[in-house]
């Protein structure tokens, strides 16, 4: 049976830019012809993606289908660990809830994974002509290397050839590559075929000696010098350039950025209106006096609804809201704003909370996780937001609490609730929300024409596919993936 020829992109550090290039490659490969899709064994994120089988997958992997125009698959992330305290985090395995497990209890447990790797990889390679492979973190992390499965380990798996990324926007980039591949293993060393220099600013020319240094000291030919790309991708790493939003604009929308906020992407839409500013909120002194506030999904409802409190922002959301002032809440923010969070069987740890007493419902958490598309119409929304009313949604539900009835929409005058991830993304929706907080300070709302996020989201790839293709030797890269190692 014919398998797709692999290529991995690995990075000397976390943020080196792996997930973009890997979508950049992805939309190249499909504009050049051929199908594609992306593969990362093992993903860390408390960003995360149901598919339509249900099952759980990492969002890095969507965003690289997307631009590889297929179907998300959970073949594409056979594990993904969310983390649940700095020291341990739920693990799934194909898209379903394997347990939690301490860092210590994963670090010996993971090599039992490998089978699911391996059929999840090749069942994907017998589909497509070529498999865009991405590392997690560093090569070169020599504490972990003898168990590994996401770099090296995936390489040897996979026989792919590798191309080593370094982030020069940090600094040090030579002193990156140069370590990551003298900590290599001989064998491993042998697969890395090229090096990449990202996020580069500035004249490309001023950096050629350095590039020649480095290739006669690792004998590695550099691929390319990609420029720090400004296009707009959901990336695992951009909540940290989000978090400089101020509120200077004439809609103000806060998210309560939770310690294990999850899917903070869900609010993208509201970042593509110009009048409106979407900033993220850790601090009382921060809050300010918004227009809304979004209180978004959390891995640890309980211990995140504990921060909130001892934080102060909860009496400041309290207040806020107690003005008429709108609250809305996303899955774990949604069960926040109930009675009582209640946890029976230790999902989080055991206990039970008093909630915000904002939504008249409790949540009881259980044993088994709801994970499903869902689709439907806003009906019976009240309020500032009736206008939302006969607009369609889709979107995914990703909780273990069921709470009151099971409605899509869960409101108490100007407080909303929702366990659908993505509600916000269809078109018309997050404009209509703008448009009713403009009508609320008796503003008037002018966007320049109504915005689609689907044909918004192909510009971007196309637009960082065509900087990279820029970037990089296309036909060298071309020549490793036909090679091989």
């Amino acid at each position: 049976m014919k398998q797709a020829k692999p290529i991995m992109i690995q990075g000397t550090m976390s943020n080196a830019g792996k997930s973009i290039l890997c979508a950049a490659l992805c939309r190249i490969f499909k504009q050049d012809g051929y199908r594609v899709a992306p593969f990362k064994s093992q993903n860390m994120a408390l960003n995360s993606f149901i598919t339509e089988e249900g099952l759980e997958m990492g969002r890095a992997q969507v965003v690289q289908a997307e631009a590889a125009g297929v179907e998300p698959s959970v073949l594409m992330n056979p594990i993904l660990l969310k983390p649940t305290t700095d020291v341990g985090s739920q693990v799934i395995v194909g898209g379903k809830v394997r347990g939690n497990m301490s860092a210590a209890e994963y670090f010996r447990y993971k090599q039992k994974l490998v089978p699911d790797i391996l059929n999840a990889y090749h069942s994907l390679a017998a589909q497509n002509d070529i498999i865009v492979i991405e590392g997690a973190g560093s090569p070169a992390e020599i504490n972990l290397k003898s168990e590994d499965i996401v770099n090296m380990g995936m390489a040897k798996m996979a026989k792919a050839p590798v191309l080593l990324v370094g982030d020069i926007d940090r600094g040090g980039v030579f002193a990156q590559l140069y370590g990551t591949i003298e900590l290599l293993e001989a064998e491993e060393r042998a697969m890395v075929k090229a090096t990449v220099i990202n996020k580069f600013r500035g004249d490309p020319a001023i950096l050629a000696p350095g590039l020649e240094m480095l290739e006669r000291l690792v004998k590695v030919p550099c691929a390319g010098v990609v420029p720090y790309i400004t296009a707009d991708i959901d990336d695992e790493d951009s909540l940290s350039e989000r978090l400089g939003a101020t509120a200077s604009k004439e809609i103000d929308i806060a998210v309560i950025r939770l310690p294990r906020i999850s899917n903070f992407t869900d609010f993208s839409a509201f970042e593509h209106f110009a009048g409106v500013s979407l900033r993220y909120v850790r601090e009382r002194a921060q809050f300010g006096n918004p227009d809304m506030v979004i209180l978004p999904g959390s891995k640890s409802t309980i211990a995140d609804l504990k921060w909130l409190r001892q934080s102060g922002l909860e009496g400041e959301i309290l207040r806020f809201a107690a003005k008429g002032n709108p609250v809305f809440g996303i899955c774990g923010g949604l069960q926040m704003l109930g009675m009582r969070i209640s946890d029976p069987l230790g999902s989080e740890g055991g206990g039970s909370i008093e909630g915000m007493g904002l939504l008249p419902f409790e949540t009881v958490f259980n044993a088994q996780k709801t994970r499903k598309q869902t689709t439907g119409t806003f009906a019976g929304v009240k309020g500032m937001f009736s206008s939302l009313n006969g607009l369609c949604f889709k979107g995914y539900e990703i909780h273990m609490g069921q709470s009151g009835a099971g409605k899509d929409v869960l409101q108490s005058g100007n407080v909303y609730g929702s366990y659908i991830h993505g509600i916000f993304d269809e078109n018309g929706i997050a404009e209509t929300i703008v448009r009713a907080l403009y009508e609320r300070k008796g503003l008037s709302f002018s966007p320049d024409a109504p915005f689609d996020l689907h044909a918004y989201k192909e510009s971007q790839y196309d637009q960082l596919a065509a900087a990279v293709r820029a970037a990089l030797d296309m036909e060298f890269i071309y020549k490793i993936l036909e090679e091989g190692i």
